[in-house]
C-alpha cells in the first residue's frame, strides 16, 4: 500500500519520465546521474506500490460474490 506521503501515481510517473528524459539527454554530469538514478528508483517503487494497491482493490471487487442484482425488465405496456 502506498505511503500517505507518497505523491499520487500520475505525479510520480510524470517525475520519473522527466528524470529519465534528463538522464538520457547525455548532458547530465555523472554525480547528478547517480542522484537522479536514486530518485528514479524511489519513484519507480512508489509507482509499483500504487499499481499493486490498485490491482489488489480490483481483485477484491472481482471476487465479491454479493452482487445480488436482479435483471432489469422493461414494462411492456
Amino acid at each position: 500500500m502506498p505511503h500517505s506521503k507518497d505523491p499520487p501515481f500520475e505525479k510520480a510517473l510524470e517525475q520519473l519520465e522527466s528524470l529519465v528524459e534528463n538522464m538520457e539527454s547525455g548532458k547530465t554530469p555523472l554525480d547528478e546521474l547517480v542522484d537522479k538514478y536514486e530518485q528514479g528508483s524511489r519513484l519507480l517503487k512508489i509507482c509499483q506500490k500504487h499499481l499493486k494497491s490498485a490491482e489488489i482493490k480490483i481483485e477484491k471487487l472481482k471476487d465479491t460474490k454479493d452482487l445480488s442484482l436482479e435483471p432489469f425488465e422493461l414494462d411492456s405496456r
